[in-house]
């Protein structure tokens, strides 16, 4: 999975609240709506455990602590768990936590130990910023773009071809737009072809993948990368709606996953 850094949790309450202000602007809806729409599913108050870990690099300065910040941000009863890994995972579970959230560097999971249900932070990702893309109101076609097929903009792609919609896909890497075009149908887009789309997910941890032929005059970009794939010049000289936040909009779509 990408490892965020400290700094990418930095005033992570303005991010919210900035980023919620977008969603609701360029789609109409605010994310809990989005997922409610997604999963057919609410939260009410769940009582959630965070399990610091420290295999792999170890903890993320602020990780915990801005989950727990997103958990309240929802109206959910969070709690970071004094000691990590099992020893954590022990207490979450004895303090009769309806929702276990933990990550190590490979994948970052939600658990509802009531239901059963697990969900992973990049499919999750993948499926609601996806959503968000498809959502815009002011959209000329259905015709959508997908920068990225890695796992949360391969699992993105196929929930907007499950929507029905004409998903344009770019990876540089061949095999995997071959394995995209045989296992979802998705579209294979050549950067070099200007295609100009008013949806756009961009899924891949480069800067400046985004072109200014790939972009339409009115366009939403909905990107969980970081850094940012837009160009501030390509923004400057288009209306452009940027949803971008490295973290609450993806644990969001994790907590009603497994609702």
């Amino acid at each position: 999975m990408a490892l965020l850094t400290p700094q990418d949790l930095e005033g992570l309450t303005k991010q919210l609240e900035c980023n919620n202000n977008t969603i609701k602007k360029a789609t109409g809806m605010d994310i809990a709506d989005i997922c409610k729409q997604i999963y057919g599913t609410t939260l009410d108050g769940e009582k959630v455990g965070i399990v610091p870990i420290t295999s792999g690099n170890g903890i993320i300065t602020n990780f915990s602590s801005s989950l727990l910040t997103i958990t309240e941000y929802f109206g959910l009863d969070g709690a970071v768990t004094e000691h990590p890994d099992v020893t954590g995972y022990y207490e979450a579970v004895s303090s009769d936590a309806d929702i276990i959230l933990m990550a190590d560097d490979h994948i970052f999971i939600a658990h509802n130990m009531k239901n059963g249900k697990i969900a992973t932070n990049h499919v999750c990702t993948g499926v609601v910023y996806a959503e968000i893309a498809s959502r815009y109101k002011y959209a000329d076609s259905k015709d959508i773009l997908v920068i990225g097929l890695g796992r949360v903009g391969y699992a993105g792609a196929q929930h907007l071809v499950k929507r029905d919609f004409d998903v344009y896909a770019y990876d540089p890497d061949r095999e995997t737009m071959e394995k995209a075009r045989k296992e979802l149908g998705i579209i294979p887009y050549d950067p070099e072809e200007e295609h100009k789309f008013s949806m756009v997910l961009e899924a891949t941890p480069n800067p400046n993948t985004i072109s200014e032929g790939m972009v339409a005059e009115r366009c939403l970009v909905s990107t969980p990368g970081i850094p940012c794939g837009l160009p501030e010049d390509i923004g400057e000289r288009n209306e452009i709606d940027l949803v971008m936040e490295p973290l609450m909009i993806g644990v969001a779509s994790m907590l009603y996953a497994v609702m």
